[in-house]
């Protein structure tokens, strides 16, 4: 898969880097698939009251600044570009409620193409350039699991949040 608007199902066999990638990307396509033909205006809405944060545009742009950190940031040993700060934890989720749908996909798109780059570079037992606050780096094969339990965990809230906008109800 080259881009997150197509969603292929992963294969049933494979080496493990393809196994890997092919899961991520699966995730990735569906968070498109998520948001495909949701109504303007609808992206911003945060239904849940105890999560005030929460909406779609709000997820997308999370997930558009999670591939970032680990794939550049911690892979790499880029420069943290993201909005969030030690004062704002939470930005990335404030900032992607209030910007049109439709530019967070497109940014969310080029940040996994950008991940894929990265990832076609290093073997799998790469080991991230930084690493957290005591923590051993992580590797090439860790990022990538990790990714596709972040994206599919968000895939989740994305089906809730969706169902509350219109009803659309998932697949």
């Amino acid at each position: 898969m080259t881009n997150t608007r197509d969603r292929f199902a992963p294969p049933m066999s494979a080496d493990e880097r393809t196994m890997l990638t092919s899961w991520l990307d699966w995730h990735r396509g569906t968070v498109r698939e998520k948001c495909a033909g949701l109504g303007p205006g609808l992206s911003s809405a945060a239904p849940l009251p105890t999560s005030p944060l929460m909406s779609i545009g709000g997820v997308v742009s999370h997930l558009r600044w999670v591939e970032h950190y680990w794939f550049e940031v911690r892979l790499l040993g880029a420069r943290d570009r993201a909005p969030w700060s030690p004062d704002d934890g939470d930005a990335e989720f404030r900032v992607g409620g209030q910007r049109p749908l439709a530019d967070l996909l497109d940014e969310y798109d080029a940040q996994c193409a950008r991940s894929r780059e990265i990832t076609a570079k290093l073997e799998l037992n790469s080991s991230a350039r930084t690493s957290g606050d005591a923590e051993r780096p992580a590797t090439l094969r860790w990022v990538l699991m990790h990714m596709a339990g972040e994206t599919a965990r968000h895939n989740g809230h994305l089906d809730i949040l969706r169902e509350l906008a219109d009803g659309r109800r998932g697949r």
